[in-house]
């Protein structure tokens, strides 16, 4: 927590010491709390020629004491051959110091933050002046369906790691410190901040919404069109307020997710292991082939082809062959009757 005196106390004696890093940069308020991570948005397109975008930032409300979210808009320039150098959080002395942005010929130093947009931590990539026009990039900056033909393309590279952190320094901000060029750019002359960027900021202010305790670092007005105008089209809305991945957000992610689901539903894999077996029968197949013809010939060829021993379990399913007469007459003829007697015997009992 902080307080109105002990701010005015000691900002002075902190302004210079951070003189070396902060240039002629205003330093307005300080905060023993680190400033949460830059959400991730959409440009709006751009309403008219001759505007720049200044992107969102985070504020802070001694009377909430709270963070808010003051988004990003596009704003006329104060006058041609004007760049707006966006404000940032340093860390110094163990508290986070507000480094308000400015106008002026050249963009400056904002602690090496990633705004996007033409922001990427160094310089502006969205565009310049020239004959008192300005031009603007295509590559990072959404031109929409505005008529602007001072336009071109350039490929904006960034040679750092992409983050989200939204302040210089301490153990977790960005690592940099300000160029030979950036310093000099702290000393030109500077116009502060327009009557329609405090606008955006008191608007930003006076909406709960916009509090990082309400929206937890993803504000449901990331940016607008133009400056004030919270509602209507040209409002964006921080592309993680539905909860990253992201993402939901995940929503998104887990859209793939269901999408990987169907893929082993259509468990052609199990058939493939249904017909696996053939592959690894490939030896029972060979017998088994032959065997499921020869069984439906076999039950025919097994009288014939079988020995007496086979024959027998088809007499015992019949009860009349299991009797056998004639095998009990053998017995008689161990007893001593001639072979021929045997055959009279047979005539006799076909002749009644």
């Amino acid at each position: 927590m902080t307080t109105k005196s002990w701010t005015r106390c000691l900002v002075p004696a902190l302004i210079l010491l951070a003189l070396p890093l902060l240039g002629q940069a205003q330093v307005t308020i300080s905060v023993n709390i680190a400033p949460p991570a830059l959400p991730v948005y959409e440009q709006p397109p751009i309403p008219e020629d001759g505007y720049i975008w200044t992107p969102g930032y985070w504020a802070w409300s001694d009377d909430d004491q709270d963070y808010y979210w003051v988004p990003g808009t596009w704003v006329s320039a104060p006058q041609p051959g004007y760049l707006w150098t966006p404000g940032y959080w340093g860390w110094s002395g163990g508290v986070y110091l507000w480094n308000g942005g400015y106008w002026g010929p050249h963009v400056g130093f904002y602690g090496g933050v990633n705004y996007g947009y033409g922001y990427g931590g160094n310089g502006f990539e969205g565009g310049y002046w020239q004959g008192g026009h300005l031009y603007y990039n295509r590559s990072v900056t959404n031109v929409g369906t505005t008529n602007i033909t001072n336009v071109y393309n350039k490929t904006v590279i960034n040679n750092v790691t992409v983050n989200r952190v939204s302040y210089n320094g301490g153990s977790g901000g960005v690592q940099r410190q300000p160029t030979p060029a950036e310093q000099a750019a702290a000393h030109e002359q500077h116009l502060a901040a327009v009557p329609a960027q405090r606008q955006q900021e008191q608007a930003a202010h006076s909406n709960p919404a916009l509090r990082a305790s309400a929206n937890h670092g993803n504000p449901p007005i990331a940016a607008t069109s133009r400056p004030g105008q919270f509602s209507g089209a040209g409002v964006v809305a921080a592309k993680h307020g539905a909860g990253p991945a992201p993402q939901a957000h995940a929503a998104p992610e887990g859209h793939p997710a269901p999408a990987a689901h169907p893929a082993p539903v259509a468990h052609p894999a199990p058939e493939n292991h249904v017909a696996a077996p053939p592959p690894h029968a490939p030896r029972p197949p060979a017998e088994a082939r032959p065997q499921a013809p020869v069984q439906h010939a076999q039950p025919e060829a097994r009288p014939e082809a079988r020995p007496p021993e086979a024959r027998e379990p088809q007499r015992t399913e019949a009860p009349h062959q299991t009797a056998a007469p004639p095998q009990r007459p053998r017995p008689e003829a161990h007893e001593g009757r001639p072979p021929a007697k045997e055959g009279a015997e047979d005539h006799e009992h076909h002749q009644p």
